[in-house]
Parts: structure tokens; sequence; C-alpha cells
């Protein structure tokens, strides 16, 4: 089977993926010949064109190439037994979940007429390795239903670096002007990674410090996002800093939308932020200070304790630092979440390779998706 794949001639330098996924695997193997499939998830990730869901699906299939299983029953638990060696290993999983959760689907529902156990294994993971080949196109289908809603001279804001966003704005401009603001996305900062691309292809961009979106807002025609997950309510789960977007863009009346490839519809339903998987007690937690020693009260009445020129009460035994010094530590930045959600009410559509969806929409697709 993976002769005959290796066949197939390659839609783009990134569509060869059954002939990447079986030097992957065996890169991936010990010297026992175990197979690893957090190293195979991980080599696959070295391209960057690739997302941890489809590495997901791709690791997936490897899986059941490597599989022993003789009955579903055994492939689907050794599926399952996969997914968690992945989550596992990932301190946001969240669309690395929406992956696994969409390849376990499509293994247990696949109709099939097979003679043997064998033959229905190499034609699922033949089909596994079909969806992740074909998968790679919707980006382009996602710019191309994008196109219609951005006009020339369109102003618009995006949030941190998205693939399928890039995707959107690049295949605009070679027929339109477009201008681009993109926040900083503090802490990784990777709106300076999507300010040098599309200032290197020649779309005016500027950055923006987060704190700055309000001000922003009211230059732009409209905000465009990507997204780690669409769930099941229709809202969004994206990186820190698009909620409050979405919801200054509502307030300003600025349509907000979220780009998403379907292979992100996640079965989740968070109804706030503390619901999503990533976060845990130390998001946000205050630290533990030692007790404040008891301080006896003047017996003066009226006389107040001295004060410092600085402003500063000197048993504070404060030292002001420089603003050079005035920025986050790591542990400051590790207390901080990586991602938020967005409720539906703040979105205005969901542009997907699927098609142009209202949130409300998202719901009842991902009912029929995981229905069979």
């Amino acid at each position: 089977m993976c002769i005959e794949c290796l066949k197939l001639p390659p839609l783009h330098r990134h569509c060869d993926l059954p002939a990447k996924i079986v030097i992957m695997a065996s890169e991936a193997s010990s010297s026992k010949g175990e197979f690893d499939i957090y190293q195979t998830y991980r080599k696959i990730l070295d391209d960057e064109e690739m997302s941890p869901p489809l590495a997901a699906i791709l690791s997936l299939s490897q899986l059941m190439v490597e599989s022993n299983a003789g009955t579903m029953f055994e492939l689907v638990k050794e599926l399952h037994d996969g997914a968690e060696e992945l989550k596992r290993h990932t301190t946001n999983p969240i669309s690395l979940n929406a992956g696994c959760e969409l390849f376990i689907a499509f293994v247990t529902l696949f109709p099939h007429e097979s003679d043997s156990f064998a033959e229905l294994k190499t034609e699922l993971v033949k089909q596994g390795q079909k969806y992740a080949k074909e998968a790679i196109s919707y980006r382009n289908k996602i710019a191309e239903l994008m196109l219609d809603f951005i006009k020339d001279d369109s102003v618009i804001l995006t949030h941190s670096y998205s693939r399928v966003v890039m995707r959107a704005l690049l295949h605009a401009h070679k027929t339109k002007r477009i201008s681009v603001y993109v926040t900083e996305a503090r802490p990784r900062g990777l709106g300076v990674k999507t300010h040098e691309v599309l200032t290197a292809v020649g779309i005016p961009c500027t950055v923006v410090l987060d704190s700055a979106v309000a001000y922003v807002m009211d230059k732009v025609d409209f905000v465009l996002v990507g997204s780690e997950a669409v769930v099941e309510s229709g809202g969004l789960i994206n990186a820190v800093g698009s909620n409050q977007m979405a919801i200054i863009a509502k307030a300003a009346h600025k349509p907000f939308y979220a780009l998403a490839e379907s292979y992100k519809f996640h079965r989740l339903f968070p109804l706030s932020q503390y619901d999503l998987p990533t976060h845990n007690p130390s998001i946000l937690s205050f630290p533990s200070l030692p007790p404040r020693p008891f301080v006896t009260p003047p017996t003066t009445s009226g006389v107040s304790p001295p004060i410092a020129k600085s402003g500063i009460d000197e048993s504070l035994n404060v030292t002001p630092t420089s603003s050079s010094e005035r920025s986050m530590s790591a542990e400051m930045t590790a207390k901080n979440p990586d991602v938020d959600y967005t409720r539906p009410d703040l979105i205005s559509l969901v542009f997907s390779d699927v098609g142009i969806l209202t949130p409300e929409a998202i719901s009842q697709y991902l009912v029929a998706m995981f229905a069979g």
C-alpha cells in the first residue's frame, strides 16, 4: 500500500504525506522496533504548515500501520491509548484533541464490506492518509470563501499568527489592496511574525499593542482571527486576547470573523474561561506571601507615619526598578493562560472548508459529523 501511495502525484510541496509519514515512523521507532507515537507527532510538526490536529491524525494512522490488533475493539483501544499518550505530553491539547476525536470517530463509524480485519485495517489507514492529504487544501478553500468579504482598501485587524488567516490575507493580496493591523500577542509575540511575513510580500502592516485594541478598533473594517478549536456552542478557542478583541469589536459594531478548518471542530461545551481543558489552579493565582509583622500604631493622634519622598512607605523597604527592568518574569508569564474562549454571540461568522457558518450552525454540524 505504501508503494502505491508513493506513486501518487503531489498536489503541492506539503501534500506527499504518505511518503513523509513512512519516513518519520521509521525514524521514531526505537532500537527495539517499538513505535513511538509522540516522537512521530513531533517530527510531523517540524513542518511549519502542519497543524496539531492533522499531525495527530497522521500519527494515529501510522499507529494503525504498526498495530498488531486482531479485532476492531483492540484497535480502537490502541487508538484511545495513543491519543492519551499525545495529550499527556502536551500542555495545550485542545486542537490535538479535536484531531484525535475526529479520527477515532471516523474509524469507529467507517462503513465497510471487508472480508477480513486485515483488509479493513489497510483500508482505514489508506482513508486516514487520504483525508490528511486532502485536508492540506482546506486553507485554500477557506481563503476563497473569505475573498468575497474582503473589499478593496479593506483595513483588517488580526491577532497573533494563524496559518489559515495568513493564507486568506495572502490570497486577497493577489487581487485587492488591503492593510493589516496585528496585535503583538504577548507573551510569545507571534504578531511580529505576522508583520514580517505580510511586510515581505508588500502588504502594509502595523503591530499594535495588546492593550491598544480598543484604540485601533475604529480604524478597521473587521476583525479576522484563526482558531485552535471551534466548540459545540459555536464559540471559539484561540490565542489569549481573542476574547477581548471580540468584546471590543461587538461594542464598536465591527464584524468579528473566525477562520477554522473542519478538523478543528471540537465536541467541547465550555461555559466560561475556567471550563477550558487548559485551565488549572496555578493560572492567575496569587503568590503565597509571608505574614506581615504586627506594627504598633502611633500613640500620638493626628500624626501620620513618615512617607518617603518617592511616595512609598519606607517600612515596605521597596527598591524601585528601572524602566528597562520593568517586564514580566518567566514565573509571571507562566501564571497566565495561553488561550481563551470567545462566546458565540460575539462571533459574526465562521469560515470553514464546509462553508460559511453561523455560530448556531456549528452545533448542528458537529452532531451530524459525529453521528456518522
